[in-house]
């Protein structure tokens, strides 16, 4: 039997090589001003570094971080297996922190799309110790965009340094998902700053001892602020407050009153926080001392600075978790031996292996054309984030804004949902070994499971898709994916032969969408339109990754009979065949405006 092994288990850098430089030409972005002094080259550096440190410290203690939990000690501090603290050492000192942040505090200002897919090394190796990470940066990011030159000084610039940490802290125990109902007050005073009261739950990184200092981002509400989001407020409050001259100073009256269990992404500490219970402030004092970020009231929509981009952190988590067990899952199917072709007679016959046997290569077809169509959706939001903030063009930049506006509640939901059924087929692959402790796929199902919840569930994403984005701006968004599929399909159809196939089954579903989107809204009833709103998000993700699949095929058409150019068609073919077709059905139950979930009212025992 021919020996098959896969460079990386974690990745496949020939994949993040094929989707940054061969399609989405990341490559042209350095002549824009911002990337001027970057190459393609240095761009591949950064990833060649990123899944070093990824494999040799992240990877490791991935099981170890799982089984030990963080707990409590008898100090009331957070405990962690030590590697947490050392592979976050090492992340920092390789300036990845920065890696898209301005050169003035202390980033290397890399394009998001080359950010993203160095960053999937680490949440493909380790999504628990990653995550303490990339909170840092998406509260360093929040606070570059709405906060003043002072706070960026004094707060962003030891954030990109590795030595504070970051957190949101949105959710409350009577509120969950439903900002609306936030309770958490800050009273202003007469230096300026506020004085926080509150309880916060679900707050990833809230307590530990990986740096000197946690930067806290909390929603809460000032006196007299208007009922519901428009009265929410932003405040930065850090676990130790700051000297005039930025050193550390007293602790403040932030309080660590419990650790969350979970079944999976048991590396990063999930806290309950208690704000201004006046254990920590000295002379009396009460109240957890804050700042305000951004104008009064105006606090969502700062957040979701930080929220959007938390919800494609999300996706690509679940993405590099799905590929990372797919890709596990297909080194077992090589080497594993089971069984006889189905058509042989002799008993003697020696065994073959695994993928050898058609329903296992139909397992890990679906669960490639799931994983590396999740990672090429994540990279072209990207690439849509680089064009809106960068391009030359001042149209170009508003309409990629728009058309990443729209895709975010896809990118989040849709590797949340297939990246966990690939991980579900991972198991299946390895059989009963699937499910025991000493094979890692049984543990990456249970991390992304996860993710269907983290920064908004499969139904929150749903309203926000159909109920928000689709309608906005008169449809403008919603129109604009439309087209820019359309552009793909044109380009196909004039390629003809088998992407000319694959472009009148795509046309034939977009057009479906369009047509039962318009159905939805038809009888002007809110309740009704949105009562089947998660089923809408799981039909237009499987359109838009279809769309992107066709993109992947176009892009490897002309490049000879390789075998990874053969996989990428055969993957292609598979979702066509198999995934598209399950559209159908979802959009025929949304064109029917079906009630059955609305009128199920008392009937339940």
């Amino acid at each position: 039997m021919t020996e098959h092994r896969i460079a990386s288990t974690l990745l496949s850098r020939r994949d993040l090589r094929f989707l940054l430089h061969e399609w989405l030409r990341v490559g042209e972005l350095c002549d824009r001003p911002r990337f001027a002094d970057h190459s393609a080259e240095m761009f591949d550096d950064v990833l060649a570094l990123s899944e070093r440190i990824a494999t040799e410290r992240f990877a490791p203690h991935n099981r170890a971080a799982d089984i030990h939990e963080p707990r409590m000690d008898d100090d009331g501090r957070v405990v962690l297996v030590p590697e947490v603290g050392e592979a976050l050492a090492a992340f920092a000192e390789a300036g990845l922190l920065g890696a898209s942040m301005d050169e003035a505090v202390g980033g290397m200002q890399l394009p998001h799309t080359v950010t993203s897919a160095a960053y999937a090394w680490f949440q493909a190796a380790n999504i628990g110790t990653s995550a303490y990470a990339f909170l840092t940066v998406g509260a360093a990011n929040l606070l570059q965009a709405c906060g003043s030159p002072e706070q960026i000084d004094r707060w962003v610039t030891p954030m990109v340094d590795g030595r504070f940490f970051g957190t949101m802290c949105l959710s409350e125990t009577q509120a969950g998902s439903s900002l609306a109902d936030v309770a958490t007050r800050a009273e202003p005073q007469d230096d300026g700053t506020y004085r926080v009261f509150g309880n916060k739950m679900w707050i990833s990184g809230g307590d530990h001892e990986l740096g000197e200092n946690i930067v806290h981002l909390v929603l809460a509400r000032l006196p007299g602020a208007p009922a519901g989001v428009k009265g929410i407020s932003l405040l930065l409050v850090p676990r130790v407050l700051l000297d005039d001259d930025g050193g550390l100073a007293e602790r403040n009256d932030v309080v660590l009153a419990g650790v969350n269990h979970k079944m999976g992404f048991r590396g990063t500490v999930n806290t309950v926080l208690g704000f201004g219970e006046g254990v920590h402030r000295p002379g009396g004092e009460v109240g957890a001392v804050g700042y305000l970020v951004g104008a009064p009231n105006g606090g969502l929509a700062a957040m979701f600075h930080m929220m959007n981009e938390a919800r494609i952190g999300v996706g690509m988590g679940a993405a590099a978790l799905g590929y990372t067990g797919y890709l596990k899952a297909l080194q077992y199917a090589l080497e594993r031996p089971q069984g006889r072709p189905i058509a042989s007679k002799d008993p003697a016959q020696p065994q073959v292996p695994l993928v050898e046997h058609a329903d296992v290569r139909r397992m890990l077809l679906a669960q490639k054309s799931w994983v590396e169509g999740a990672m090429a959706l994540i990279l072209y939001c990207g690439r849509l984030l680089d064009d809106a903030q960068t391009h030359p063009d001042d149209d170009a930049r508003a309409q990629a804004a728009l058309l990443l506006d729209v895709l975010t509640p896809i990118t989040k939901s849709w590797p949340s949902q297939w990246g966990l059924a690939a991980n579900d087929l991972a198991i299946q692959v390895h059989g009963g070994y699937g499910y025991t402790r000493e094979y890692d796929v049984e543990q990456h199902y249970r991390d992304n499971r996860l993710n269907g919840i983290h920064e908004g569930t499969h139904g929150i994403q749903g309203l926000d898709l159909l109920g928000r984005k689709v309608t906005m701006r008169g449809g403008a968004g919603f129109v604009l994916l439309l087209q820019t599929i359309g552009t793909t399909i044109a380009r196909a159809s004039e390629a003809g032969d088998e992407p000319a196939r694959l472009a009148a089954q795509l046309q034939a579903a977009v057009e479906r969408l369009g047509q039962v989107t318009a159905a939805v809204w038809s009888q002007g009833d809110v309740e009704l339109a949105l009562a089947n709103a998660t089923a809408y998000l799981e039909a237009a993700g499987h359109i838009v990754v279809a769309w992107l699949w066709l993109e992947q095929w176009l892009a490897a058409d002309g490049s000879g009979d390789d075998a990874f150019y053969e996989g990428k068609r055969q993957a292609a073919r598979f979702f066509f065949a198999y995934e598209l077709p399950r559209t159908g059905p979802q959009l025929d139950l949304l064109a029917q405006l079906d009630r059955t979930a609305l009128d199920m009212q008392d009937a339940w025992f």
